[in-house]
């Protein structure tokens, strides 16, 4: 076993040679007491502490591997470990504590299950399978360390990374983990730590501003008449409902006499009431009168009972429609757009959209439903005119207006 002395950098451990079979070599920082880098045959650099207390045993305590592990964060962790050692813990304890220690990954574990909505649910299956996605694809460095192992840097360089394949996906990313250490802080109690997220600087995201031009609609219209999952993607249209809202819609929530659709609970932890104009309720009728036997609007073979991923529909009636920029979010975009150009104010904008602002919720709360109506019916006829589904409505001059 060959023991050498030398100041730790990434040229050098790069470039240290692999010990004979069935033997390791061991070389010492000179710039860190106690921090030793042990080379395997088979290429494993592995971080260690080892320190010798008068009196006692000697102990290794195993930091990490190499490069997962960079040289300053394995220094940064034996600064932490010689610490306690002289303030009279021993290296068996600091070990002990060490191992014991969870890794990021095995919070994470727990934070999947654990993590609760601003309403009390639980993740949604499609988040939780977003947020494992992260940690495949972008968390890998990291997953496996234990948390005090895991600095401001290492997040740093786990962003960067992951910007170059997707600006949006790195700010999820980075999201993940400081949502996963807070819950480790705050839930959980197992870290008395900094967040190592706090403070690193996300990529800017421009607003998408895409929704359905007026030389659009009549391609989508009709690529959505032909298609056996139209009546979903016209609903999405003419309601501005978000997509989960819409795939768990009950019959039991629709009122049609009145042209109302309770939402017990949106993404914003609210109760909404969704105006329905006379071509939305039509589509609702029409799906009623054929007496498919399900609970819900959209009924799914799957464990939920309804429908779960459109995607695959959505992709037809885009090649359809000769459209291959349009999203399904979109869709509901495309109805507040078309709000905006009939002349409603954001405040009604706001309201039939749910969405949930600091400055303007007090307005939404005093608003009645019947200005929502009004403004979804005159930019539901706009659309259906301008798709050549029905003639505008003629609009008369009143005598001394401009």
């Amino acid at each position: 076993m060959e023991q050498n002395e030398f100041n730790f950098t990434k040229a050098a451990l790069d470039a240290l040679p692999l010990p004979k079979s069935g033997t390791r070599n061991v070389y010492h920082d000179r710039k860190t007491t106690g921090l030793q880098v042990r080379v395997t045959s088979t290429g494993t650099k592995t971080f260690c502490i080892f320190r010798r207390i008068k009196g006692g045993q000697p102990e290794r305590i195993t930091l990490g591997r190499y490069p997962e592990m960079t040289i300053e964060r394995a220094r940064a962790e034996a600064a932490k470990v010689n610490a306690e050692i002289e303030n009279g813990a021993s290296p068996a304890k600091v070990k002990r504590a060490h191992r014991a220690e969870p890794t990021f990954e095995e919070v994470f574990e727990k934070f999947i299950p654990g993590k609760r909505k601003r309403d009390g649910r639980p993740l949604s299956e499609r988040t939780k399978k977003d947020y494992r996605d992260s940690l495949r694809i972008h968390l890998g460095k990291i997953k496996g360390l234990k948390l005090s192992q895991i600095g401001r840097d290492d997040v740093k360089r786990v962003h960067a990374a992951a910007t170059k394949k997707s600006p949006a996906s790195a700010n999820r990313a980075l999201a993940i983990v400081s949502s996963v250490f807070n819950y480790a802080i705050d839930e959980l109690g197992i870290y008395e730590g900094g967040n190592p997220a706090a403070r690193v600087k996300k990529n800017y995201e421009a607003p998408r501003e895409r929704f359905a031009q007026a030389d659009e609609l009549p391609r989508l219209f009709a690529a959505m008449a032909q298609d056996p999952l139209g009546d979903f993607f016209m609903l999405a249209l003419l309601t501005g409902a978000r997509r989960s809202n819409l795939q768990s819609m009950r019959w039991v929530d629709i009122d049609l006499e009145h042209g109302v659709w309770r939402i017990a609970m949106t993404k914003n932890g609210t109760s909404q009431n969704v105006a329905l104009s006379p071509e939305a309720a039509a589509i609702l009728q029409a799906r009623k009168d054929a007496g498919v036997e399900s609970e819900f609007v959209f009924p799914g073979t799957g464990s939920t009972g309804h429908l779960v991923e459109p995607k695959k529909a959505w992709a037809r009636i885009l090649n359809a429609a000769e459209l291959d920029d349009l999203r399904i979010h979109d869709l509901r975009r495309t109805l507040g757009s078309w709000q905006a150009r009939t002349g409603a104010s954001l405040s009604i904008i706001g309201k039939s959209l749910n969405h949930k602002t600091h400055q303007a919720t007090a307005i939404y709360a005093r608003l009645d439903l019947d200005p929502v109506r009004k403004s979804v019916n005159t930019a539901t006829a706009a659309m259906l005119a301008a798709a050549g589904v029905k003639p505008a409505a003629q609009v008369k001059r009143i005598r001394g207006t401009k």
